[in-house]
């Protein structure tokens, strides 16, 4: 009897609705783990974090490729900090060369942050000036695009590049393809010296030419700087060529030893596109000078008296530029006077 009731009652305890507890948890297990922590950091009892282990080759390159792809600005720069660091160690630590870092670095010339920038700057100076001649064409034009940028610090910090490549590498920079009349270019761009608008006043009194350093609070200084930084190129294009010692045995070693010099051909173009005027190559004073005279003397003496009305840094500066166009034009003058 007592067997057929419960039977009967856990056959009807099947087919009861189960009721819901509103606002009631379920109870938790006995063994219930809590996970809904958030840690910021692991800690191991008993490890040690290091770069003993790792290869300085293979830390060398990570450091690299943070360079350029970490989002925040103070790891970019600590990463640039440490290329510098091992290139200007002794004896120097770069397992990819100078064409590698450059390959990476050069992008960071317009990079957002002034602290990445001036630390770029830094690795720059600490490359070895012997290796920096044969990529000369390619930075020039990643400074070219940096004199052209839309932030006026960017552009600074730009012709401070070009003023350590001018340093280095200044025959290099006047002579290599497009590295004359294409900077002279950027520089006219940035100066508002254009020779198809003009800078003076049209007949009607409105002004033509835009200056890329207006509406900012260093425009002056700005202009100023970008008026030196083309004083100071100019004078390496214009500068006289050392004379080369005669030597008996110079013209059996053009014909038979290898040469000093990477791509000694380049100025025949045996493999390239065919250059125009401004991707010329102008290897000597006289082939710069002549083309100068022809396409930008006029342009830039009359942005430079227009310059030199303002007074001031930007006179000063002007009448600096004045000097050296005066320096390098001068000997041509008498040349072709003669």
């Amino acid at each position: 009897m007592g067997s057929s009731l419960r039977k009967k009652r856990e056959k009807k305890r099947d087919f009861n609705k189960a009721k819901l507890k509103v606002g009631r948890e379920k109870a938790k297990a006995a063994n219930f783990t809590d996970t809904s922590f958030k840690s910021k950091s692991i800690v191991v009892n008993q490890g040690v974090l290091t770069s003993e282990g790792i290869d300085s080759a293979e830390q060398f390159k990570q450091n690299l490729s943070l360079c350029i792809s970490a989002r925040s600005d103070n790891q970019r720069r600590e990463a640039v900090a440490y290329i510098t660091n091992q290139i200007s160690s002794t004896p120097p630590n770069n397992p990819v060369g100078t064409s590698g870092v450059l390959a990476k670095l050069l992008p960071l010339l317009s990079d957002a942050s002034t602290s990445v920038r001036a630390q770029l700057l830094k690795l720059f100076r600490a490359l070895p000036p012997s290796e920096v001649g044969a990529h000369v064409e390619k930075i020039l034009m990643y400074i070219r695009g940096g004199m052209t940028h839309l932030s006026p610090d960017i552009r600074t910090d730009t012709l401070n590049v070009l003023d350590w490549l001018l340093d280095v590498a200044g025959d290099e920079v006047v002579s290599c393809s497009g590295g004359w009349l294409k900077t002279i270019n950027g520089f006219s761009s940035m100066l508002g010296w254009n020779p198809n608008v003009g800078s003076a006043m049209t007949s009607k009194g409105w002004t033509t030419a835009s200056k890329a350093t207006l509406g900012t609070k260093k425009g002056p200084e700005a202009q100023a700087r970008q008026i030196q930084a083309l004083a100071r190129f100019l004078e390496v294009g214009f500068k006289p060529e050392d004379p080369v010692p005669v030597k008996a045995a110079a013209y059996w070693d053009n014909i038979y030893r290898l040469p000093n010099t990477p791509n000694p051909f380049a100025y025949l173009n045996l493999f390239g596109i065919p250059r125009d005027e401004e991707n010329e190559m102008y290897l000597d004073r006289g082939s710069r000078q002549r083309v100068f005279d022809v396409k930008w003397r006029a342009t830039i003496a009359a942005g430079m008296e227009g310059a030199r009305k303002e007074g001031g840094t930007v006179g000063r500066a002007a009448a600096a530029l004045g000097r050296a166009l005066n320096g390098g034009l001068d000997s041509s003058d008498s040349e072709s006077g003669n």
